[in-house]
């Protein structure tokens, strides 16, 4: 019935991957602009998206007899400028570096040409039943490497 109404995609700029988002009033704060914890929020949607982009399914990996799924052992950000209620923004995701079972990515959160919160973020794979790290997929580094070799 409504075919023609897909989910926002991102693209690949070279390495970067972006990603639209919206500022939503549940996303702010009394003072109207978007709470600390919402960037968060928006680097994490961004980051699924980014593995989505490479074409790798993570909700199979979460319904498989042993389940498997990302995620974050460390985090830095540093936040430049507020965003507030109806803003567009743009999320980046950039793969920095990927081996064995983690992989360490920047990512911006921009509104138009102004950068408002800067991330640096390192996720590690996991088995979630032994709540073990584990090595990223092979089928996920190649894709990685592909977007690596294509610069």
């Amino acid at each position: 019935m409504f075919e023609d109404v897909l989910p926002p995609q991102g693209r690949f700029y070279g390495r970067i991957f972006v990603f639209p988002a919206r500022v939503y009033y549940e996303d702010t704060d009394a003072g109207g602009i978007v709470y600390y914890a919402n960037y968060l929020k928006y680097a994490e949607r961004v980051r699924t998206e980014f593995v989505r982009a490479l074409g790798c399914c993570q909700q199979d990996a979460l319904e498989g007899d042993d389940r498997f799924g990302f995620a974050v052992r460390h985090l830095e950000i540093d936040y430049k400028a507020p965003a507030v209620l109806d803003d567009a923004l743009y999320v980046t995701c950039e793969l920095k570096e990927a081996k064995g079972a983690s992989a360490t990515m920047h990512q911006d959160i921009f509104r138009g040409d102004k950068l408002l919160a800067s991330l640096d973020v390192t996720v590690v794979y996991l088995s979630l039943n032994k709540k073990r790290p584990v090595r990223i997929p092979a089928e996920l580094i190649r894709a990685m490497e592909c977007l690596e070799n294509n610069l």
